[in-house]
């Protein structure tokens, strides 16, 4: 099957970047789409950024303009570049991998988990 394994995550400080990566591994052709959710501590898990094998992407709201997703095919992995960090973006991310269907993503495969945490 499908294995997703996370790295990057970490402490940094209000205004500082971090680069999240997902490496995926097995049939890496039972999904088109990979991206990240995080979940907050009494908050529910969000979609924070995805993309498909073609390219296309979309983001939260609350992250546009500050975080950047990107794949390598070759090495079958996915990074989320986050710049401009804000305390409320202290979460947990999970990498996800799945299917885009007429629009909507089915998640298939998840990660572990990355702790992301910022200061004030």
């Amino acid at each position: 099957q499908v294995q997703l394994v996370e790295s990057g995550g970490g402490l940094v400080q209000a205004g500082g970047s971090l680069r999240l990566s997902c490496a995926a591994s097995g049939n890496i052709f039972s999904f088109n789409t990979m991206g990240w959710y995080r979940q907050a501590p009494g908050k529910q898990r969000e979609l924070v950024a995805a993309i498909t094998s073609g390219g296309s992407t979309n983001y939260a709201d609350s992250v546009k303009g500050r975080f950047t997703i990107s794949r390598d095919n070759a090495k079958n992995t996915v990074y989320l570049q986050m710049n401009k960090l804000k305390p409320e973006d202290t979460a947990v991310f999970y990498c996800a991998a799945g299917q885009t269907i007429r629009g909507a993503i089915k998640t298939d495969y998840w990660g572990q988990g990355t702790q992301v945490t910022v200061s004030s």
